[in-house]
Formats: C-alpha cells, sequence, structure tokens
C-alpha cells in the first residue's frame, strides 16, 4: 500500500493552479467512458505504489483551468474488501481530491445511491453523474434528478456518456467547485438514536485532523476496518487507546446487530430519497438490447452467437481482412516490390561498409527485415483485431460472455472472470498477462498465466497462423483441435495440483448498445500506441542481435544446433530461424513461418507441426518480463520451462499422428 507521507509530497508539489477530479463507483458504470471524455484519452495507466492495480491518470483543461483527472477501480463501499477497492480509498484519502464525481448506473440508481450517502457523510465534494440515463429512458424509469439533488444538497447530473451527454454539465459543475461556486452545503443523513449515540461516542473521543470526516471514520472503526484502525492508531498516538477501549466495548454490546442495523438504516435512508425522485412503470419495458442480453447469457442461444462472434470477428475481420488482404498490400506491394528494393539501394550508394549495410538492409537488417515484419505484417493484424476487440468490448458483451462460460471456467478452477484476461490475450498476451491481476485469488491468477502463455496465442501470431493454415484443408481444425486439447488437460491438471479453493463470481452487466464509431477509434488508437511502441524497440533489438549473431558466427551455430530438434519434428532447417525469432517474439516468429510459407519450403503437414510447436512455445520476451513482474522469477522460470517443454514433445506427437494416419498428405 502506498506510504500516506510519499503521496502527501506528491500533492504538495503538484502546485496550487492544477485541480484533482477522482471519478469513484462500482464497475462497469461508464467510469472510464467519462475519463476518456474528460481527458481525450491521453493517459498515463500505472500501477499504484505498492500494489499491483492500474490506475489511470489524465489531464483536462476545463473553462480554462487545470484539472487531473484520475479513473479509479470499481468500489462498491468505502468500507474495503478487495484490493481494487482498497486502491480506489487510498487515493480518496491520500491524493485530496478537489471533487469527487460519483458515476453510478440509473438503472440501479436505489442499490448504488448508498454509497453516495457514505461519501457525503465523508464529508468529500461529491457530484453525482446518474449515468446510462438513456437505457433507462428506454426502459421507462423516470427520475427527478432536481429532486434529489435538493434531498442531497449535491449536484446531481443526468448522463449517457458514451453518448456523450451530460458532459457539458459535468464540466460546468467541475468549474463551479474549482471557483467556489458550489452551491449548498450536502444534507446530514443522522442514524436512529442507538447507532447515532455510539458513533458520537467514538466521535467525541478523536481529536486527529482526517481528510475523511471524524464520523465515517468513526462507522469504519465499529466495522473493523484494519487499514482505518492503523491511520486513527497513527494520528491520536495516546488518546488511540481510550478509542479503541471505547470500540470494543460497542461491538462487544451490539456484536450481533451493529452490521445489519448499519445496513439497514441506510436502506432506509436510500428508499426516503428515491421516494418520488424514482418511479419505474407497472409493466416493465423489456427493450431489444435486454434480449439480446438474456441470449448471450444462455447456453442454448449464447453459444451460437459466441461462435458467431469468432467467425465474422475473428476469422473474417481479422484473419480474412487483417492478415490477409492488408498484409498483402503493406507487406508484399509495399514493401517488398516498392520500399525495400528503394532502400536497399539507397543504403548501399551511401554506405560504403558491407557488414553496415547488412545492419540496415541485409537478411536481418532493421530496416528490411525488423521494420517490415512490425509495420508490414504485425500492424494491420494487430489493428484489426484491436479495432474488433474495442467494439465487441463497448457492445457490453464481455461481462455476458463471463457469465456464460463461468461454470466450464470453474472447472478450471477459474471464475467466468477470467475470460476477459483470456480473450484479451488474443490482442497481447503481456497486456492480457497484467490483467490477471483483476481475478480474485493467486491460485487463479497463476492458472490463468499458466494457460495464457500456453495456448492463446496473440493477435499477430493469430492473424499470421489463421493467414498461414487456411489454405491447407484441415491444418486449422488440427492446429485449433490440438490448442483447446491442451488448454483442457492442463487448466484441470493445474485445478488439481495447485493448493487454494475455487473463488466467488460476482460481476456487473452493463447494459448492451451499439458502441459510438468515436469511442472505438479512440480505443483502438490508445491500444496501439502502447502496443507499438513496446513492440518496435524489440524488434530492432531483435534485428540487430540476428545481425550480430550473424557477423559473429553465432546464429549459425545456434541454427546448426537446433537442426536435430527440428528433423526430430519432421521440419526443415530453416525453421529453426523461426523459432529463434520466437524467442524475441511470438509474432516475430510467425511472421518467419509466413517468410518460409511463401518461399515454399513447409508443406501442411509440416507447416501444421510448427505452427503447433511454435503457439505452444515459451511465451515472448515482454510476456515473461511481466510473468515475472507479477509472479516473481520462480513461478516465471518454472511456466517458462514447462511451456518450452511440453511445446516440443507436443509438435513431436503431433508430428507422429499425422505421418501414421496420413492427414493432411
Amino acid at each position: 500500500m502506498a506510504s500516506c507521507c510519499a503521496n502527501q509530497t506528491e500533492v504538495s508539489n503538484r502546485g496550487d493552479t492544477l485541480k484533482r477530479v477522482v471519478l469513484v463507483g462500482n464497475p462497469n458504470v461508464g467510469k472510464s467512458v467519462l475519463f476518456n471524455a474528460l481527458t481525450g484519452a491521453y493517459v498515463t495507466v500505472s500501477n499504484y505504489p505498492g500494489t499491483s492495480v492500474e490506475v489511470s491518470r489524465g489531464n483536462a483543461t476545463i473553462q480554462g483551468r487545470s484539472w487531473q483527472v484520475i479513473d479509479t477501480p470499481g468500489m462498491y463501499s468505502i468500507h474495503t474488501i478487495t484490493e481494487e477497492e482498497r486502491v480506489a480509498r487510498e487515493i480518496i484519502l491520500h491524493e485530496t481530491p478537489d471533487v469527487v464525481l460519483h458515476v453510478l448506473d440509473a438503472r440501479n440508481l436505489e442499490r448504488m445511491l448508498a454509497m453516495t450517502i457514505q461519501l457525503i457523510e465523508a464529508g468529500l465534494p461529491v457530484i453525482l453523474v446518474v449515468n446510462i440515463m438513456d437505457e433507462a429512458e428506454r426502459m421507462g424509469l423516470k427520475i427527478d434528478l432536481n429532486l434529489l439533488q435538493e434531498r442531497l444538497g449535491i449536484p446531481v447530473i443526468g448522463a449517457a456518456t458514451a453518448r456523450k451527454r451530460g458532459l457539458d454539465q459535468i464540466r460546468s459543475a467541475l468549474a463551479s467547485y474549482a471557483s467556489g461556486k458550489e452551491g449548498a452545503a450536502p444534507m446530514q443523513f443522522p442514524y436512529a438514536s442507538p447507532l447515532e449515540r455510539n458513533v458520537q461516542e467514538v466521535v467525541g473521543l478523536m481529536k486527529g485532523e482526517y481528510i475523511l470526516s471524524r464520523r465515517a471514520l468513526a462507522i469504519l472503526l465499529l466495522q473493523r476496518d484494519e487499514e482505518i484502525v492503523s491511520l486513527v492508531r497513527e494520528r491520536e498516538g495516546e488518546g488511540y487507546a481510550a478509542i479503541a477501549a471505547k470500540v470494543a466495548s460497542i461491538s462487544f454490546e451490539r456484536r450481533e446487530s451493529f452490521h445489519l442495523d448499519l445496513s439497514l438504516e441506510r436502506n432506509s435512508m436510500v428508499r426516503n430519497l428515491v421516494k418520488g425522485a424514482f418511479v419505474a412503470p407497472d409493466t416493465r419495458v423489456v427493450t431489444w438490447s435486454e434480449h439480446l442480453s438474456r441470449w448471450a447469457v444462455n447456453p442454448l442461444t449464447g453459444v451460437p452467437l459466441l461462435l458467431l462472434v469468432l467467425y465474422f470477428g475473428l476469422y473474417r475481420f481479422v484473419g480474412d481482412f487483417g492478415a490477409g488482404t492488408l498484409v498483402d498490400l503493406l507487406e508484399n506491394r509495399l514493401f517488398m516490390e516498392r520500399f525495400n528494393p528503394w532502400i536497399t539501394g539507397w543504403v548501399k550508394e551511401i554506405v560504403p561498409w558491407e557488414i553496415i549495410q547488412e545492419l540496415f538492409v541485409g537478411e536481418y537488417g532493421i530496416i528490411t527485415l525488423g521494420i517490415r515484419y512490425a509495420v508490414g505484417i504485425i500492424l494491420p493484424i494487430v489493428a484489426t483485431f484491436f479495432i474488433f476487440f474495442s467494439f465487441l468490448e463497448d457492445t457490453g458483451y464481455f461481462p455476458r460472455l463471463a457469465l456464460l462460460v463461468d461454470r466450464v471456467f470453474k472447472r478450471f478452477g477459474m471464475t467466468g472472470r477470467a475470460v476477459i484476461p483470456m480473450v484479451l490475450g488474443f490482442g497481447c498476451d503481456t497486456m492480457a498477462t497484467m490483467v490477471t491481476r483483476t481475478l480474485e485469488t493467486v491460485r487463479e491468477r497463476v492458472i490463468a498465466t499458466i494457460l495464457l502463455s500456453l495456448a492463446i496465442p496473440c493477435s499477430a501470431q493469430l492473424g499470421v497462423i489463421i493467414a498461414l493454415l487456411s489454405k491447407a484443408p484441415g491444418a486449422l481444425a488440427v492446429w485449433g483441435g490440438c490448442l483447446m486439447l491442451l488448454f483442457v488437460v492442463v487448466g484441470l491438471l493445474a485445478t488439481r495440483v495447485l493448493p487454494g479453493d475455487a473463488p466467488m463470481f460476482y460481476m456487473e452487466l452493463p447494459p448492451m448498445r451499439l458502441p459510438q464509431v468515436s469511442n472505438v477509434l479512440t480505443k483502438t488508437y490508445t491500444r496501439m500506441q502502447w502496443y507499438f511502441l513496446e513492440i518496435l524497440p524489440l524488434f530492432v533489438l531483435a534485428s540487430v542481435l540476428l545481425w550480430l549473431g550473424k557477423v559473429t558466427g553465432f546464429f549459425e551455430k545456434a541454427v546448426d544446433a537446433m537442426t536435430p530438434l527440428m528433423a526430430s519434428l519432421g521440419l526443415p532447417r530453416e525453421t529453426a530461424v523461426a523459432f529463434i525469432f520466437g524467442f524475441f517474439r511470438r509474432d516475430y516468429g510467425a511472421a518467419g513461418l509466413y517468410d518460409l510459407q511463401t518461399k515454399g519450403l513447409m508443406d501442411a503437414r509440416q507447416l501444421t507441426v510448427a505452427a503447433v510447436t511454435l503457439t505452444l512455445f515459451i511465451p515472448c520476451v515482454a510476456q515473461f518480463l511481466i510473468m515475472k513482474k507479477e509472479r516473481g522469477w520462480k513461478v516465471a522460470g518454472a511456466i517458462g520451462l514447462f511451456v518450452s517443454c511440453l511445446a516440443f514433445g507436443s509438435g513431436y506427437l503431433l508430428n507422429q499422428v499425422l505421418l501414421i494416419t496420413g492427414l493432411l498428405t
């Protein structure tokens, strides 16, 4: 957990003119969409200090004033349970927000208002954003925002941030806070006398200075919140003993009823708040998106829907269009026919030394190999995948997919929530390995990391392999069947070998909707920027290392050393080059296979064996480093060794099976 002092130093250094707004709320209520709208998605994403939870920060200029906007992980209450909730509260506790934007889902107003009461109770400068109003209106729900604002005593704004609705009002409300014109003071929400008396008894003993109100801290102390206990002990010094004694006495007296009483009191407050301000129709309107939502989570309709999504999204759009049409346009027409001959001639003309010419435009040259692979082959595949992924993400399909596969994933020791890093792995396994931190238990994270490093190809590798194998009848089915079989076998074994209990599963379902083109393009651009900045230096570095290997003779020796291994797999000697590429990046190796296939060096059987082995092969450098960061050296090393042995063992067995059965000949 971040230290209090470190964060306070950051606050003091940020300058008087920079205001800070923190976005809080339940998961899937539209915080990130609002964050992107306010900041223009020019963000820095980093781990919160001392944790593995990511926090997005961006800058915005609102009516001439500079703001830092912080998007926090989802939280259900100030009384925290998960690591994500603890990080969100840490930001509120230590980063001194000038404004807290509480974003909630209009369709679930009554359930989410309890947290609004907690934020007001904590003395924070709160603006309530009632989001997803468009969907609520389609369902026939009516919300009197003015009445709600009057009862809460804070600004209440109706919004549909995915449709850009309400953004101007949110910016105006932020500007009013910044200029000290925020209006009336928030309302107070007293509890019934026994509970209120207990809270006041604890408040009366507190003397320290806090960002949250003493009233909110007293309630958290009575809820036995360990982090708040540590904070109050530090701030109160010798006076803490009396507070601890009072809390212990009250907790003992109310040991059977405190949490229940507090919950009932807050529910009663919420009912009074929404009385007359939230009206649901007598006959509930079932929208088209709700029908689609039900189909997506029902196995009878959800599985065919999933197959349709995979066929049109991955196979046709990413495989056919991205890895076929666009790669042919960029790699063959642009690089091979025009750019590479021109740049090779130009470099040879101005650089007299052949060895330096080789570095830039030789067989493993930075430009003719590294840049060509990165731009001509990988870029169009990754771009089409991220467009497809961002589109699907904005429809709200992923949480429903998680619900659909939950029962199956539980057999592998994971919940349906793990489907999100698994699907993200088809874009980039490095990014997906980081996302495993959102899973509830360490055991679940380790299983997901193993399966990601073994059987989930990244978008570039997937696109190239689909393009390679789709030309051979049955090859794609054999490749997919092998990966599926190993995914199931390793998943079942992992859940039996690794200690720990199966986690619980709970996930908010956002509305299903048609995504906004601008949102999809913004997300795609942000992901592409991150991805390309990561891979381009690695491709350049790999080319330099390969060039060094060639001029020193080491590369040739490495190929010679791997030749017997390639022969045992039934592969030609040249395939070793693709596997050496694969040490640097999986997609680099797949691009190497692409080169061998275009030269006609492999038949359908060899292509399939090479594709299966390379897909299962050791994680790329970036993914391995993230595995080390997330799981530590021992676990990352063990996974890398296990995956490599299994890859070559599976390739050998597959080759024998194909030779014996005569399949793919």
